[in-house]
């Protein structure tokens, strides 16, 4: 059995033939750049899993399979395809991961909102417990705090959600689909936000974000870890009431008591 806090990399299938070169030829590729620019610090990994889309049908947006990583090596393109005709894409640089067997999941990881990925790294303690993509998440403790009370009290959050905002990507902390504005919930870390430099950038950050219509609510280290209950929850769950309700599967989008947020769940009435 693998250590818990083995390192598990999430990678994103596009194509039918990747899988089959995993399960039969026993590798996968990850361009250098996307490697050098995602994955700095959780590189290299121990087990890489695989997230499929829509190109799969009925095993779409869920991880299903996994396998050990056995070793990395740099190769060019040519090395991995050598009869493919030259294109743009000829002079590409990859990691190419040698694979162990594929296994598969008895329980697959699904995506609620079938999100559409990069990488996800995680570890295999979060791996094997997973019940849904978010689940995997592996920021900070204070993200997997407050992602413990929102499943308990059953708030649908999408975890690093990525936003493009005129070519600046952010990857918000917990994304929350409402009614009318969307929520972005964020954790800020004492030692990364203390910092000065980080007050502009954070102010870039919001302001990109409320012209794309997203209410930004941040809570510091101290409010997550010591009023979580009395003062962050209601905080979400007010804001959750004044943008309309979660957006459900339902006519009917959900809103909350955000006086006793562990009590039950008010519906609006129309």
């Amino acid at each position: 059995m693998p250590p818990g806090e083995g390192k598990v990399l999430v990678a994103i299938l596009n194509k039918l033939e990747d899988l089959e070169i995993a399960r039969e030829r026993h590798w996968y590729r990850i361009p250098v750049s996307s490697a050098r620019k995602w994955l700095r610090r959780r590189w290299p990994p121990e087990w890489l899993a695989f997230y499929q889309t829509k190109v799969f049908g009925d095993e779409a947006f869920a991880i299903r399979y996994y396998a050990q990583v056995l070793h990395i090596r740099e190769v060019g393109r040519c090395e991995l395809f050598p009869d493919e005709p030259p294109n743009a894409k000829t002079h590409r640089r990859y990691y190419q991961l040698l694979l162990g067997p594929l296994v598969q999941r008895v329980d697959p990881i699904y995506s609620r909102r079938r999100r559409r990925i990069v990488f996800v790294p995680t570890t295999w303690r979060k791996f094997a417990g997973a019940v849904e993509i978010n689940d995997l998440c592996d920021e900070s403790p204070l993200e997997d705090y407050l992602w413990a009370a929102l499943k308990r009290l059953e708030i649908d959050a999408e975890r690093q959600y990525p936003i493009d905002y005129k070519g600046q990507f952010y990857f918000l902390d917990f994304a929350l689909f409402c009614r009318d504005d969307n929520i972005d919930v964020e954790t800020d870390g004492d030692t990364w936000h203390a910092h000065k430099a980080r007050i502009p950038l954070d102010n870039e950050r919001d302001n990109a974000m409320n012209d794309l219509g997203w209410h930004v609510l941040r809570f510091n280290g101290q409010q997550v870890r010591e009023r979580l209950e009395a003062y962050c929850l209601p905080k979400i769950l007010s804001a959750i009431n004044r943008e309309g309700g979660l957006r459900t599967d339902d006519l009917i989008p959900r809103t909350f008591n955000a006086d006793d947020p562990v009590g039950p769940q008010q519906m609006p009435l129309f």
